[in-house]
């Protein structure tokens, strides 16, 4: 079958195009993660005050979790417009969304201010950086995968795929330089909003890089075509539910481990470490840096091997690792060591990384152009809804109930066989031609 296709971008073209995905991706979900350890830090005193403090993050996480919630619709709005009016327009959309919802978070006054109208909004801006990030991802991996060769496709898209580390990186590294140079009463009080804030600066930065990349060539050499042929898609989301249904749960079933395994790593390590632990805020904060630092490198080179032994293979290295080292990484937090908690999670967020880096151009390849958009939004957000979005309010739920890890260890374990089951029964896609349409 054909790997290529017409038209092919030259590598500088190509590289343009990763960068301005990569940072703009950055910048959006630095803004999205923020609030995932600012729940986990400041928003469960702040704004939910609670007499037991895993009540207080409990509410705080639910919160946190209404983002999720919103992430299908922004797929489903972004995924529309994005297969019909181009990829880059919605990208640029979806940054000044994001951006502009975090800035007003660090502009909110607390719950001892306003009283209930605290949550609230809080609650309202979360639902805005849902919407935006929902509808994001589809068009950062996808404006990266429709460029390039099919050769290397599975390196070149996983770029935008590190870009989430690396702004959970930098917004862990915020509140860390932020905790470290403050008391905890100065920080509690007016130092968490700095990072906040700082998006405002960051949305400029990504604004200028994504305005200067050129919109996908698929997607115009489709649009070109559909024009001639009379046959315009005016409901992309119909044509994904009529002829992609078993894709689309194919990307939610692998999507399924990736997520709740990135959140327990990255969002409910904080509360188990500082809340159950009872260690200082520093610990869990310094591990999760170096660990992201690992995690950023490590995405690019699983999504090279992707290219050179299939996405399966690797995907599935990391399903069956991230589920059998469920039950190693709690066992090494409680000893209650730096070094062997920074250990336990950085092997942790590897694993992760060979689903996370094959990921977009996998997805990417399920589905056809005129509905790329909108599929692989579908299929990635749908699933963030019983994934991510509860992994760290139910990791919560089982340590305050029985007290123990074990419980969370076999969560996370169950759910690594639904995503090995989803990869296993899909086809092998690295060898498709993007511009073809392989929908059965």
């Amino acid at each position: 079958m054909s790997t290529g296709s017409a038209n092919v971008p030259t590598r500088s073209a190509t590289s343009r195009v990763v960068g301005a995905s990569l940072v703009g991706t950055t910048v959006e979900w630095y803004d999205f993660f923020l609030y995932g350890s600012a729940a986990a830090l400041v928003f469960n005193k702040l704004f939910f005050p609670a007499g037991d403090p895993l009540i207080g993050t409990m509410l705080a996480f639910i919160t946190y979790a209404v983002g999720f919630v919103a992430r299908p619709l922004g797929g489903l709005v972004f995924g529309h417009y994005g297969d019909r009016l181009g990829r880059k327009k919605l990208l640029v959309l979806s940054l000044v969304l994001m951006g502009g919802a975090t800035f007003l978070i660090g502009l909110l006054p607390t719950f001892q201010t306003i009283g209930l109208a605290a949550p609230l909004l809080l609650t309202l801006l979360r639902l805005i950086q849902g919407f935006a990030i929902g509808g994001e991802w589809g068009g950062a991996v996808l404006i990266v995968s429709e460029h390039g060769s099919a050769k290397h496709r599975g390196f070149w898209a996983s770029w935008p795929q590190a870009g989430v580390p690396l702004g959970n990186l930098l917004g862990t590294a915020v509140l860390a330089v932020l905790a470290a140079v403050q008391s905890d009463e100065a920080f509690l009080a007016w130092g968490w909003r700095i990072a906040f804030l700082l998006s405002g600066v960051l949305v400029l930065i990504g604004l200028w890089v994504r305005l200067a990349v050129a919109e996908s060539p698929l997607f115009v050499e489709a649009a070109r075509k559909a024009a001639e042929e009379g046959t315009e898609q005016h409901a992309p989301i119909m044509e994904v539910l009529s002829r992609y249904k078993r894709e689309v749960l194919i990307a939610m079933g692998a999507r399924f481990a990736e997520n709740v395994v990135y959140y327990v790593l990255t969002s409910f390590v904080l509360t188990y470490v500082a809340t159950f632990l009872e260690l200082p805020r520093s610990v869990a904060l310094n591990a999760s840096l170096i660990a992201a630092i690992v995690h950023f490198l490590s995405i690019p080179l699983w999504g090279a091997l992707s290219d050179r032994v299939g996405r399966r293979p690797v995907y599935l290295v990391g399903a069956v690792g991230t589920g059998l080292w469920a039950f190693v990484f709690f066992t090494m937090l409680d000893t209650k060591s730096f070094f062997v908690i920074t250990f336990a999670t950085t092997v942790g967020l590897v694993f992760h990384g060979a689903m996370y880096g094959p990921q977009a151009a996998y997805f990417a390849e399920l589905f056809g152009t005129r509905v790329r958009y909108s599929g692989a939004s579908i299929g990635y957000q749908l699933a963030s809804i019983v994934a991510g979005s509860l992994a760290p309010i139910i990791a919560t739920a089982l340590l305050a109930a029985f007290g123990s890890s074990l419980p969370i260890s076999i969560y996370v374990a169950l759910c690594s066989v639904i995503t090995i089951i989803a990869v296993v029964v899909s086809p092998e896609t690295r060898t498709r031609d993007l511009a073809a349409d392989h929908a059965v």
